[in-house]
Order: structure tokens, then C-alpha cells, then sequence
């Protein structure tokens, strides 16, 4: 006997009809019938008496009808607690500097998110979420960094870059300078970004120091270089300073793509169904013609052509 089998029972009985039944139920009348044949026979009793003009239940069934009421009443309700535990359950999500901005609203109801304050690099909160320390980061990651630490990623968005100049006319790939920073702790998914971007399109490569790849040591790197500078998708407070100028970038125009990264063997149901709130339907527009995505990353099949 199944909850499904009991259903189809009070459907029944509540249209004295298997058609109506079956278009209630969206399923095919033949399929009905033998389920509630399945019924019977489980039961050990006849629930209906059928010809060819009329269905009615028999006193069997009359008396077994507001049981089995109570009983699928019982069995929704302890869905609903189920529900209502899991959305009360914390799921700890961390980030580097990006989330969508309807965030809480896309979880509402399925769990209580706790947003890191913590905000690190994309190969740092990758490695958390493998330790514990979060259950899920949006960040950066390559398919081997999946592999390697046994995660698994679903596409969230992505940013297409821009480069800043003096000229506000669009610019090809080859001609954009991109920053690299000595610390490699701080910028390790950007370099291995950045210098897989620079051999594919011919841009020049140019190592700092400094943490210039964001803030006012940014701008100062784009006035030396008198050249256009790729932006890094790490969002900056610091406003465009007077003569500096957003350049759209072709030929092919660069994507960064942000995961929603979690454990290949997590089974909570409340971060199981965060992930699906929050990735649900997400695609991106890409162009393998146009734009440009590392070898290595892990949606290239998962964005469609633009």
C-alpha cells in the first residue's frame, strides 16, 4: 500500500468518476484503475462497486474513506514540519565579492542563510567549504580544483570583464595589459586567470607587487602604463577617477564565472535545497566566437550560445 495508491482512492471516491478522477489526478485512466484494483487487493476488500453508468463506493469503502482522509491529513503535516525544520536550519554560505542581490529572498523558506562577513579569496573559500567551515562559497574555481578537492560547483553568474584607458571606444584583447600580483595568496584565481587570458589573446602581462590589482593602486597602474588595464571582477568601492574611462573589451571579450560550490557528498536538505534555490534556471550568454572562458572552466557547457 502507498500514499499514492490512497489518493488516487479518495479521488475517486469524492468524483464517483475514473475520467474526472484521472484528469484530477493527471494521470491516465487505465493507470488509475489498476492502481486502485492494487488497492483492493492489498486491502483485502472491495472499495467500489463499478458497471458501465455508475461508480459508488461500497460500505468498505465508506468506512475506510475518513481514515484514509486522516491519514494522508497526517502524512501532509509531517511534510510540512519537515519543511519547517529545514528552513529554520543554518546554512553557511561565504563569498569573495559577489552575490546576487535578491539572495535571502531566493532562500526564504528553504533555510536560514548565514552570510560570511569573512570575505576571502576564491581559492580560500573553495578550500573552506572542503574543510567545513562553510557549506557553501560563491567564488571562482577550474573543474580540477573541483576534482581535487572533491566538490562540485553550479553556475551563479558571471561578469564580463571591461578594461580602463583614457578612450571609452571598445578595445581588442590583444592590446589590454593585465596586472599580476606577487601575492599569491591574495591573487592566486586572478593570476592563473589573467595569464591564461594574456597567452590566449596576445594581452601583455605585467607583474606587481603592490596590490594594485583593485582600489586606487589600480589607477595609478592604468596612468603608468598609458595602456588600457583589464579589470578584475573583485568589486571596488573606489570611484573611477576623473580622465579614466570604462573600455569594452573584443575580439574576444573576457567572462569570469562565479560557482555556487559545494561538497560532492553533502546530504543536508537544507543546503541541498539552498543550491537549487539559488542556481535554478541560471544560464549565461556565451559565445565561443566572441568571448573568451579558461579551458578549464567548468560551465563551458553549461552556458549556451549567445
Amino acid at each position: 500500500m502507498e500514499l499514492r495508491q490512497l489518493r488516487y482512492f479518495v479521488a475517486v471516491a469524492e468524483e464517483l468518476n475514473f475520467g474526472r478522477a484521472a484528469a484530477r489526478l493527471h494521470i491516465a485512466g487505465p493507470s488509475l484503475s489498476q492502481q486502485i484494483k492494487s488497492l483492493e487487493r492489498d486491502l483485502g476488500v472491495l472499495l467500489f462497486e463499478r458497471d458501465r453508468r455508475a461508480v459508488k463506493l461500497t460500505s468498505y469503502g465508506e468506512t475506510l474513506l475518513p481514515q484514509t482522509r486522516a491519514l494522508l491529513e497526517q502524512a501532509d503535516e509531517l511534510r510540512r514540519t519537515a519543511r519547517g525544520f529545514a528552513a529554520s536550519e543554518p546554512v553557511r554560505l561565504g563569498y569573495v565579492s559577489w552575490h546576487p542581490p535578491d539572495l535571502q529572498e531566493r532562500v526564504s523558506g528553504v533555510a536560514q542563510l548565514l552570510v560570511d562577513a569573512w570575505v576571502m579569496p576564491s581559492h580560500t573559500q573553495a578550500r573552506r567549504v572542503a574543510d567545513g567551515s562553510v557549506d557553501l562559497a560563491i567564488c571562482w574555481v577550474r573543474a580540477t580544483d573541483l576534482a581535487e578537492q572533491n566538490l562540485q560547483g553550479r553556475l551563479l553568474g558571471a561578469d564580463r570583464l571591461f578594461a580602463v584607458g583614457h578612450q571609452d571606444t571598445p578595445v581588442e584583447a590583444r592590446r589590454t595589459v593585465v596586472l599580476v600580483d606577487a601575492d599569491t595568496d591574495a591573487w592566486a584565481s586572478w593570476n592563473i586567470y589573467a595569464i591564461e587570458f594574456a597567452r590566449a589573446t596576445g594581452a601583455s602581462v605585467v607583474r606587481i607587487d603592490d596590490h594594485g590589482i583593485t582600489g586606487p593602486g589600480f589607477y595609478d597602474h592604468v596612468r603608468r602604463l598609458g595602456r588600457p588595464v583589464i579589470s578584475s571582477p573583485k568589486r571596488d568601492a573606489t570611484p573611477l577617477p576623473r580622465g579614466l574611462t570604462r573600455r569594452p573589451v573584443v575580439d574576444p571579450v573576457p567572462i569570469w564565472t562565479w560557482a555556487l560550490v559545494s561538497r560532492q557528498d553533502e546530504t543536508r536538505p537544507a543546503v541541498l535545497a539552498t543550491i537549487d534555490a539559488l542556481t535554478a534556471d541560471v544560464t549565461v550568454d556565451y559565445d565561443p566566437e566572441k568571448d573568451w572562458l579558461p579551458s578549464d572552466d567548468p560551465f563551458r557547457d553549461v552556458t549556451r550560445p549567445g
